[in-house]
């Protein structure tokens, strides 16, 4: 692995295609696919199974925990790629925070587009419902540093490309950015 390479959380709301872009990426990187949903607490996944949004205080502990296994990784001479939806600038700045360097890749998507990949998508504890909730939340990332947002809609490997020449193209702004 090269230890230079940022690492990388893919965002986006419910159904974006995070997990299986972040595990493209991962591969065609080297990298440690980090899936954020297997940190959430069990409360958190009660609520989002009952169909309850959660709130900034249900999310805090969570993304302070994926900053520490973000940290772990890089600890560990790994390049992580996390997957989190990562829905507000505060949220990201806490990545951020935990992860100097940090990039992100928005994977943007209409809102029906989601409901019809969340409906979709079998025994995953966040149900369709809460599709517009995510969008409520979502600020998008459009002019913060390091950050590549794609058409979620694209093809896997299309969307896996579009992120390897973004990063080559702008790897070396990229690094000093996060000097």
């Amino acid at each position: 692995m090269n230890s230079s390479l940022p690492a990388i959380v893919v965002m986006g709301v419910a159904g974006c295609g995070k997990s299986s872009i972040g595990a493209a990426i991962a591969a065609r990187s080297g990298g440690r696919l980090i899936e954020g949903d297997a940190f959430h607490p069990a409360d958190n996944i009660r609520k989002m199974s009952a169909g309850i949004a959660l709130d900034d205080d249900d999310r805090a502990g969570w993304l302070v925990r994926l900053g520490q296994e973000l940290q772990a990784s890089a600890q560990a001479g790994e390049r992580p790629i996390l997957t989190c939806s990562a829905l507000k600038q505060r949220y990201r700045d806490t990545l951020r925070a935990a992860m100097p360097g940090l990039v992100f890749v928005f994977l943007e998507l209409s809102p029906a587009q989601a409901e019809q990949r969340v409906l979709a998508r079998p025994g995953h504890f966040m149900p369709a419902s809460l599709i517009d909730s995510q969008f409520a939340a979502l600020e998008p990332p459009h002019g913060e540093p390091r950050t590549l947002a794609l058409d979620a809609t694209q093809p896997i490997a299309a969307l896996a490309d579009a992120v390897d020449t973004w990063l080559k193209r702008c790897g070396d702004q990229v690094l000093a950015q996060s000097a």
